[in-house]
This record gives structure tokens, C-alpha cells and sequence, in this order.
């Protein structure tokens, strides 16, 4: 089941979306990410595992490097874990973490609560 909203709802949605992530709005220890590193997190959290940075750099239609780079920044926040992967030794598996499944979840309802907003404006 889909929700029709117009152009400029979703545009307002979106907007007041990447407000709540860079005030005070944002779950609790909330890192800044770029939209790259959101989108990679997303990723590896809506859709099924197994992810690789090989995977996810063809997925999404970039850069081994930069996987690795937005991974790293994930990583420092304990969001993502990375693991040698013993069968072959040259994919390296991206794997989510609790603490990973909290921010996502906490970003869901920052979603839900925004987009309640929008019936009431």
C-alpha cells in the first residue's frame, strides 16, 4: 500500500528529514553522514545479507575506496562490523551490529513522526 503525497510534500518531507539529521532531532549519538554513507547504511540494513564491499560498490555504482571509506566512518560509530570472509579470502563481509539496528530503527520514526507532520500542514 503506497501514500500518494505531491511533489512538494515529498520535497518538504525530505528537507525537514535532513534538518532533523543535523539538529538535535537526530537519534540519540547520531553521526553526520553524507547522503553516500546514508544510502550505503540503508543498504545493508533493508536489504538481505550477505553484502560485501565488492557487492555493495557494484550495487550502488561506485568505488571499492569509497565503500570502504563511508564503512570506516560506520564503523567508528559501531553501526557496521567488517569481517574477512574465510571461504574467499578476498571479499570482505559487511555486517550489521545492534547498535547499527537501533540508529536505523530510530531514523524510521524520525521518518514516521516527519511524515505525520505533513497531513497536518
Amino acid at each position: 500500500m503506497g501514500v500518494e503525497i505531491k511533489p512538494a510534500q515529498a520535497l518538504r518531507l525530505l528537507h525537514d528529514i535532513a534538518c532533523g539529521l543535523t539538529h538535535d532531532e537526530k537519534p540519540a549519538n547520531a553521526p553526520d553522514f553524507t547522503l553516500r554513507q546514508m544510502i550505503i547504511l540503508l543498504t545493508v540494513y533493508l536489504e538481505p545479507p550477505p553484502h560485501t564491499v565488492r557487492g555493495l560498490a557494484r550495487k550502488l555504482g561506485v568505488t571499492k575506496p569509497v565503500i570502504t571509506r563511508a564503512l570506516n566512518a560506520m564503523g567508528r560509530q559501531k553501526l557496521v562490523d567488517r569481517r574477512r570472509d574465510l571461504t574467499d579470502r578476498r571479499n570482505v563481509i559487511v555486517r550489521r551490529t545492534v547498535g547499527g539496528a537501533l540508529y536505523v530503527e530510530g531514523l524510521g520514526d524520525m521518518i514516521v513522526a516527519q511524515a505525520a507532520g505533513l497531513s497536518n500542514a
